[in-house]
């Protein structure tokens, strides 16, 4: 019976959000979003459950017909020894090659680019959402600041 609630424990633990990339979000315009796993080494997941990943400028990109981030900081594990990972190494996305194909297309018409925007646990796997996204110019930025502020504000007011 004990093993049961270790289980149920563990799952607790292992399962949930890592990070996310907030700039994603400000930067660019979200056209359509994909899950994909992601190959990493041990030191990498036991950096990524202590959460110390930064994944502000990653991208998605090409290579040979697979799929590889690129730029994702993932810490040194603080208890790894000579064998320790390489913190901005390219990571290969597990996909099915159908999705892979579809992406491949989409990139290279229209002109989007492919970047992470949240790293999670789902069974003890890390799996990584991906968008398709169009770059936002700069007075799109700030009509999104202006449309936060104002809702911030609107919520200050009704609160009052």
């Amino acid at each position: 019976m004990s093993s049961k609630k270790d289980k149920k424990a563990n799952n607790t633990i292992s399962s949930g959000e890592i990070a996310k990339n907030k700039k994603a979000l400000f930067n660019y315009e979200l056209v359509e979003k994909f899950e994909a796993g992601i190959v990493l080494l041990g030191t990498e997941v036991k950096s990524l459950r202590e959460r110390s990943v930064n994944m502000s400028d990653s991208y998605a990109s090409f290579k040979k017909g697979e799929l590889f981030i690129v730029n994702m900081h993932i810490s040194p594990y603080h208890f790894g020894n000579r064998n320790n990972h390489e913190p901005l190494r390219e990571r290969k996305l597990l996909m099915k090659k159908r999705e892979l194909k579809r992406l491949y297309g989409k990139i290279k018409e229209q002109g989007l680019t492919l970047i992470p925007i949240k790293l999670y646990f789902t069974r003890g796997k890390v799996k990584v959402e991906l968008a398709l996204a169009k770059g936002k110019k700069l007075h799109d930025k700030r009509e999104t600041l202006k449309r936060k502020t104002l809702d911030r504000e609107m919520e200050r007011y009704i609160k009052r």
